[in-house]
């Protein structure tokens, strides 16, 4: 039996490797805790959702080989990074900062949509999401077979994949939310994610500066 050219195998071994990928401490797993353990879990699945589209966006783009192009250009990738770097930066300000008023009283389900964006923009400014598309899929692509099929049915099963690790992780964390009703600690909290998602980012800056 076969799913759009490709084997049950092949789709076992390309959902396998995407989990091990995407249970990688990284940008999303930092990102996606802090939102859920400080604004809750309706925010945190917004987000989920958006970097849900942008991962889908950027498997549309490999598909049809604009990831590779950015990839062979170092103008572009250095742009690309840096402003990926830059983001993270800037979202770890924004939670260490916070907004002045404590989570445990933020309107349920208030300002879903900026969540939403933010999850999408984190994941268009990825470069490791590009190179995710280029340098691993294209070991599970036949290049005797419909590529185009299949490369956009691996995108497919890899955003499916990865939104569940994140829905969980979502889920985890936004079940420390109800530890977090005194306002000190809940700042403590956030500030330390906030400290995490800001080392990622440096760490993220090294990984990817070649």
């Amino acid at each position: 039996m076969d799913f759009g050219g490709l084997s049950a195998e092949t789709i076992l071994a390309f959902a396998v490797t995407s989990a091990v990928i995407e249970v990688t401490p990284g940008p999303n797993m930092a990102y996606l805790a802090i939102i859920a353990a400080s604004e809750g879990r309706r925010p945190g699945y917004a987000a989920v959702g958006g970097v849900a589209l942008g991962l889908g966006l950027v498997g549309l783009a490999a598909a049809l080989g604009l990831a590779a192009a950015i990839s062979a250009s170092p103008t572009a990738f250095q742009t690309l990074r840096w402003g990926g770097v830059a983001y993270l930066l800037w979202l770890a300000w924004d939670g260490w900062r916070g907004d002045g008023e404590s989570v445990t009283h933020a309107a349920p389900g208030s300002s879903l949509g900026r969540f939403f964006r933010r999850g999408l923009i984190t994941n268009l400014l990825n470069p490791k999401a590009a190179v995710f598309f280029i340098a691993v899929l294209p070991g599970f692509v036949s290049p005797f077979g419909a590529v185009l099929t299949e490369t956009l049915t691996l995108s497919l099963i890899y955003v499916v994949v990865a939104t569940l690790i994140h829905a969980a992780i979502v889920t985890a964390a936004g079940a420390a939310r109800t530890l977090l009703v005194d306002p000190v600690r809940e700042r403590r909290f956030r500030r330390a994610l906030s400290l995490t998602l800001a080392l990622i980012a440096l760490w993220f800056a090294w990984k990817t500066r070649s």
